[in-house]
């Protein structure tokens, strides 16, 4: 690292590139069990915000781990190296002006911070997408419960590796109990003022 010098100063900057674009960018970071509504509500979050004309992209955990982090396991350290690479990628995107939307599990409250130290707290809205182990089990639309059941998946979250709920998160859609489109709707109002130009924290 010693032999590594960014010149960031040389670099087009963020507000230029939000100008262009018209937009605010920020990192949506959705995250919950495997099935509480994570990627469906942010690939519905996504193509909503295209069609209002705003650019955004999709950074998705089951995605990532078939390409950039796919030598990753689910130890801890591999799951922190997970969020580490997901959270950088994520402020790339952030810094290139563009509305960044990020759905991964992350577990544990200290990830979560992470992955908001790497972004930024001005740029980090941290979403809980909430459902009971219960209610995912149900939905179970990958067959992901069945195998952990089976013993197939070791160190399956909320199963054989914990979850912790947050202690404050910036917003909190309670999938179980809210209908998609409400879930959807809590979303976008929430999202929608923050990314303006000129939005106001």
């Amino acid at each position: 690292m010693d032999n590594i010098f960014p010149e960031h100063s040389r670099f087009m900057g963020r507000g230029a590139r939000e100008t262009l674009l018209g937009q605010r960018a920020k990192v949506i970071w959705l995250y919950g069990l495997s099935g509480s509504g994570k990627s469906t509500l942010a690939t519905a979050l996504e193509r909503k915000l295209h069609a209002e004309g705003r650019l955004t992209a999709l950074l998705d955990g089951d995605v990532l781990r078939t390409g950039l982090n796919s030598g990753l396991g689910f130890s801890d350290d591999d799951r922190r190296e997970n969020i580490r690479r997901a959270a950088e990628v994520a402020r790339l995107f952030l810094n290139s002006g563009v509305v960044t939307i990020a759905s991964f599990i992350t577990p544990s409250r200290s990830l979560r911070n992470l992955a908001r130290q790497i972004v930024g707290a001005d740029d980090f809205l941290e979403i809980y997408v909430d459902a009971s182990f219960e209610a995912c089990a149900k939905r179970d639309r990958k067959g992901l419960y069945a195998k952990a059941n089976e013993g197939k998946i070791p160190q399956f979250t909320g199963r054989d590796s914990k979850f912790e709920p947050p202690d404050q998160a910036d917003l909190v859609i309670e999938t179980e109990k809210e209908t998609p489109e409400e879930s959807l709707n809590k979303l976008c109002s929430f999202v929608a003022p923050r990314i303006k130009p000129g939005a106001d924290d």
